[in-house]
């Protein structure tokens, strides 16, 4: 084992919820509520459902865990399996940037299935949480921009990310936690293909990441061993995942980098490459006083893993693919102004102006902005208007990022128009359950959440 590894396990080995800072925390609950209202708003979607029935058909009729959209019992397994996927579809699940993770879909399910399995607090749900954030981000960032242009580092990294939060329930000392990342790390998977054909694989990636993160954690506390170098050894991941892994990622700043409060919630629903461009196309629109007629063209300005990803939707098929489609994000921002669950499922499809403004959209790689990535995200566009003049929009941090936050107040309001949207909870229940995750520090039974 590398002394990077060593230090990353160690330090995961220590965490006590008196070291973690007040505003971490508080952080960690803000991420939670977020994540919650992902994990609701899916409630009846395709594919969600085929989850649903799949845990029905293989799992306990009855468990110690809930499956959020159907307010069903279940083991913890089955429980995070599909609390993972139902989070990971309507697109407004956090990120973290320089990692370029969506540590909520795969850390929360896990944590919270195996808290309440292991009848553990809100407390340790908290300190589980943001182990796994920890972890999961560095090594993210180990792997690099390479690990990111095949792999779906969500699918990947979130197997890693969801078994340490489950082994710090455990409280797993450091060798356990170094056959955990061995036997989570063998079995990270997860590739971009299925873009190209509007497939359902992104909520298979979260579902088998959580609980296959869950299982390593409960195979190793009874004593499963797992590689002692997976992460840097010569057949690890780094060895056939990356071609520029970092080793002193994994322990940057341990315990005074609190990488958790870096990530950035979603104000759009659709993917995060999407979002820079949209703010500073809405930003140019409000500033010039401009209607989507008035617009002959944008170009958007981004980095290379925005082309990576979004490039491969053209003419989108599905809702869940429009979310991928720079055209279509940029459609609904210059035709509604918003980009939100609603525009997506009523107007990215149906309505004809979206896919006409759709096709005065391109990309471009901008030097600039991919130097800056993934560290920090810029939005650059350039409009050509329909009277032959060319604008520019520029925003430096987009809505959700740490120094654009959503305040609880938003955090609240996202929540509750998430729920609404899938009417998977009445609003008095969503009420409560805001409630709840503002007092997670004093809840002692999880079974609350339901």
């Amino acid at each position: 084992m590398s002394q990077h590894t060593q230090a990353l396990t160690e330090f995961l080995a220590g965490l006590r919820y008196e070291q973690i800072p007040d505003a971490v925390l508080a952080r960690t609950e803000d991420l939670f509520l977020d994540w919650l209202g992902s994990a609701l708003a899916s409630a009846g979607a395709h594919p969600i459902p085929l989850f649903e029935r799949y845990a029905q058909k293989m799992g306990p009729a009855d468990g110690p865990a809930r499956v959020l959209v159907n307010g069903q019992s279940s083991s913890a397994y089955f429980a995070a399996l599909v609390n993972a996927a139902s989070s990971h579809l309507v697109e407004q699940d956090d990120l973290h940037n320089s990692s370029v993770l969506h540590p909520a879909t795969v850390v929360f399910p896990a944590a919270l299935a195996a808290a309440q399995d292991l009848g553990k607090s809100g407390r340790e749900l908290l300190v589980a949480s943001v182990a796994g954030y920890e972890a999961g981000i560095r090594i993210g960032e180990f792997l690099g921009r390479s690990h990111y242009r095949i792999f779906h580092t969500t699918a990947t990294v979130g197997t890693l990310a969801a078994a340490v939060a489950v082994g710090k329930l455990m409280d797993f000392d450091q060798q356990q936690f170094t056959d955990l990342l061995g036997s989570a790390g063998t079995q990270a998977a997860g590739l971009w293909e299925f873009l190209r054909d509007a497939a359902d694989s992104k909520q298979l990636h979260t579902a088998k990441a959580a609980a296959d993160g869950l299982l390593a954690a409960y195979l190793t506390a009874d004593g499963l061993t797992g590689a002692q170098n997976i992460l840097e050894g010569e057949q690890g991941m780094a060895a056939g995942m990356s071609s520029d892994a970092d080793p002193s990622k994994l322990s940057n700043r341990l315990g005074s980098r609190w990488a958790l409060a870096e990530t950035s919630f979603k104000f759009h629903a659709s993917c995060r490459h999407t979002h820079p461009a949209a703010d500073a196309l809405l930003a140019l629109m409000q500033r010039e006083g401009l209607r989507d007629e008035d617009i002959a063209s944008v170009t958007a300005r981004v980095h290379q893993g925005a082309i990576d990803v979004l490039g491969r939707v053209t003419v989108p098929q599905t809702v869940h693919q429009a979310k991928f489609s720079m055209g279509t994000v940029l459609g609904l921002i210059a035709l509604y102004g918003k980009a939100g669950l609603t525009e997506f499922h009523s107007y990215a499809l149906s309505d004809p102006r979206v896919g006409a403004f759709r096709e005065k959209v391109s990309m471009t790689l901008d030097p600039l902005v991919d130097a800056a990535y993934p560290a920090r995200w810029l939005g650059r566009v350039t409009v050509e208007t329909a009277d032959g003049r060319t604008l520019h929009g520029a925003i430096d941090e987009p809505k959700g990022d740490p120094g654009n936050t959503l305040s609880r107040s938003e955090l609240e309001d996202k929540f509750r128009r998430l729920v609404q949207f899938s009417a998977a909870r009445k609003p008095s229940a969503a009420d409560e359950m805001i409630e709840t995750v503002w007092r997670l520090r004093e809840v002692d039974d999880l079974g609350v959440l339901r």
